[in-house]
């Protein structure tokens, strides 16, 4: 149980992995909402009325002079023109000498501000968060800028993976914001995520999720796989199953079928289990060799043998299944449960050509015999025999004693039974097979007496 389990997470960490850390932590995509160079200038004003409307903080903001207005609003107009190098100039030469100690602590932040959005532009980060904790030195900017500065640190942190000083200045900015979004409680989640605190990161994605939900609208697929992945380090299964399946019905991909059947299998739901791999087969998503060879073990369990044998040999049709004798075999074991020789045979031939010991050559043998192809059989077994390497050499030389049986050569027949004799759990029926022989023997020459 405990390594089916090990296999199952194995395998939802490595989707984890690969659908959500790299849809949230790379090519800027922490940035939830990235500073544009019109949110600098042109939103002072609005941010300024909201910090005064703000209960909570009532602060006294300089004024932003016109004529400061107007050179930064030049400068910004270089920067959306991606002239960064002018922008930065302009910028420069506002804060050169006496120039700097001539803004207030607004205009003075206005400029940092956009400075660090231009070192963001060119993906200087380090330069950019040096910047930005330059914007909330200054005291009394109104609150809201503070808050989305703030905001905007914490991401910057995230970027450079910097996740323990990321979740300080996010939970800085937590206690600032009156109405935090489902996008920051994720973030928060990402954070406690790479620091290893399951725990915190599991609570915070889930009132993401629930935030999202309940406002109607559809939660990210990768905050659910964070979720998903967390309540698989819990092994809390119920949970991460109620995740798959609403995974499944707003992001059906193969993954998610695979996974939720692997857990309705540890759960011994085995109906559940067989009937989400049938849906992802039927779909077109198992496309390796293991997923088509558990399909056909899951028929097989399910004693739905026909099936099981279909699906391995249309893999193996398709180029989809692995060339190997335990495929083959499988395919030829379930073609004879269901009761199609002719079509076990070709498989279990292949499949005792490929391996290195003749325990398979007796398990053709014995389709042989079920296909009353007795030189065949006799054959098979004794290739086998000799090869070594068989389970229960008293079972094959019953199955050699019968295709010489049927043969009519019953001096090669008794002595197969008799070595089959040797092993106590043979011997009776070894008795048995030698009496019946001799019996028929008699019963041939009887007759031959009578046509003469």
């Amino acid at each position: 149980m405990r390594e089916a389990v090990l296999r199952v997470r194995a395998l939802c960490l490595t989707s984890f992995k690969a659908v959500a850390v790299s849809a949230m932590f790379l090519g800027g995509a922490v940035l939830l909402d990235p500073v544009t160079p019109g949110s600098l200038v042109s939103s002072a004003n609005a941010q300024d009325d909201k910090a005064k409307q703000d209960k909570r903080e009532t602060r006294r903001t300089p004024a932003l002079r016109n004529k400061v207005y107007e050179r930064l609003a030049e400068a910004q107009g270089l920067a959306e023109a991606k002239d960064y190098a002018g922008a930065a100039a302009i910028l420069n030469d506002m804060i050169a000498e006496d120039g700097k100690r001539a803004l207030n602590s607004y205009e003075l932040a206005n400029v940092y501000n956009l400075f660090a959005f231009l070192s963001y532009a060119t993906e200087d980060y380090p330069q950019s968060l040096r910047y930005y904790e330059q914007v909330i030195a200054q005291p009394d900017i109104p609150l809201a800028m503070e808050i989305n500065t703030r905001f905007t640190i914490a991401q910057l942190y995230f970027v450079q993976e910097k996740w323990q000083q990321g979740i300080d200045a996010l939970l800085v900015w937590f206690d600032l914001s009156e109405k935090p979004n489902a996008g920051a409680y994720v973030l928060l989640a990402q954070g406690y995520y790479q620091v290893k605190n399951f725990d915190l990161a599991l609570k915070n994605v889930e009132t993401a999720i629930d935030m999202h939900e309940g406002e109607g609208k559809l939660p990210k697929e990768q905050w659910y796989n964070l979720a998903r992945f967390l309540y698989f380090d819990k092994e809390d299964f119920d949970s991460a199953l109620d995740v798959l399946n609403t995974l499944i019905i707003y992001y059906p991909k193969k993954q998610y079928w695979v996974q939720a059947s692997h857990l309705y299998g540890e759960k011994k739901e085995e109906q559940t289990q067989l009937a989400l791999m049938e849906a992802a087969y039927e779909q077109g998503f198992l496309d390796r060799s293991s997923e088509l060879v558990n399909m056909s073990y899951l028929y097989l369990n399910a004693e739905v043998p026909y099936f099981a044998a279909s699906v391995i040999e249309k893999g193996f049709d398709d180029e989809l299944v692995d060339d190997k004798s335990k495929n083959y075999e499988l395919a030829g074991s379930a073609w004879a449960q269901a009761r199609e020789v002719a079509k076990s045979i070709p498989m279990m031939e292949k499949a005792a050509a490929k391996s290195d010991e003749g325990e398979l050559y007796v398990r053709l043998g014995n389709v042989y015999l079920d296909g009353d192809q007795f030189a065949k059989a006799a054959d098979s077994v004794s290739k086998g025999l000799k090869k070594g390497g068989v389970k229960r050499p008293d079972q094959a030389r019953l199955v050699l004693g019968m295709a010489y049986f049927n043969l009519g050569e019953y001096n090669k027949a008794r002595k197969a039974f008799r070595d089959a004799g040797k092993d106590e759990r043979s011997e009776k029926y070894a008795k048995q097979w030698i009496s019946y022989v001799t019996s028929e023997e008699e019963r041939q020459r009887e007759l031959e007496k009578d046509l003469m």
